[in-house]
């Protein structure tokens, strides 16, 4: 099912701590009806919140309200929302605060988008694993942070929502997807998968190059992080046989794209 972006990206927040809102909502509704018209099924939006910011009242709900709207005009015009408020990996605070900080912004999304009559179960979910600000000095097992992730999940996330596709945020390949399998050990309320996409492509694109010639072990690439988070998406990946390149961390301090 082909889907397409539909934010206009990032934008200073006049009133805030140095922090972001995602622009996009004017004209929203006619260019979702014609994206429907040329095929698409799913839309995707993306907004931030940053922990080292505060993160401001003011952000949060400025995040959620953004996408409480852009899901209700996207239902209303056929097509199946991605909701992504991505709590970014930036800062050296510790695990317990970022499930301090995604409690209250998953709280406050859900109640915007009850607001806003959005249907649950036609909705999917985008969001950040709980992990440690990637500065900070103490790493996480992938147990912990499947222990926090699930712990905000099931104080925030409805059972109604269908669908839990994590986003890596600047993860490695294999951190992203031993923290993936470990989130599916036990049964979920929901379907815990993946959409990932530095921690999909990245060893693919350093090995294609942009070359002809290394399109066949690009693609060869490709199937193996397919492959090892297919294994995680059903809790029986082991880690085992993953190159160098694929446990480099990805992270970049005030990402964007």
């Amino acid at each position: 099912m082909p889907g397409i972006k539909v934010d206009k990206g990032l934008v200073p927040l006049p009133g805030s701590n140095n922090e972001s809102w995602c622009q996009g909502l004017d004209g929203l509704a006619s260019r979702c009806a014609e994206y429907y018209k040329q095929g698409a099924r799913f839309a995707k939006w993306r907004t931030v919140v940053s922990i080292p910011c505060g993160p401001s009242a003011l952000a949060v709900k400025e995040a959620a309200w953004g996408l409480a709207r852009y899901a209700a005009i996207a239902q209303d015009n056929g097509l199946v929302p991605i909701v992504e408020p991505e709590i970014l990996l930036d800062g050296d605070h510790a695990i317990e605060r970022t499930l301090e900080v995604a409690e209250k912004v998953w709280s406050e999304v859900f109640f915007y988008l009850a607001q806003n009559n959005v249907l649950f179960e036609g909705i999917l979910l985008k969001p950040s694993m709980v992990t440690p600000g990637a500065e900070h000095k103490q790493r996480a097992t992938p147990e912990a942070i499947a222990k926090h992730t699930l712990t905000m999940l099931r104080r925030r996330v409805p059972p109604a929502v269908p669908g839990i596709m994590f986003l890596s945020g600047g993860q490695s390949e294999v951190e992203a997807t031993l923290n993936l399998n470990a989130m599916n050990q036990e049964p979920n309320p929901w379907h815990v998968s993946f959409s990932y996409a530095r921690a999909l492509q990245n060893s693919v694109l350093k090995t294609w190059q942009g070359r002809p010639e290394n399109v066949e072990a690009a693609q060869k690439a490709l199937l193996v992080r397919a492959k090892a988070n297919s294994l995680a998406q059903l809790g029986r990946y082991t880690g085992e046989g993953e190159s160098d390149e694929a446990k480099k961390g990805m992270f970049q301090k005030g990402y964007t794209y």
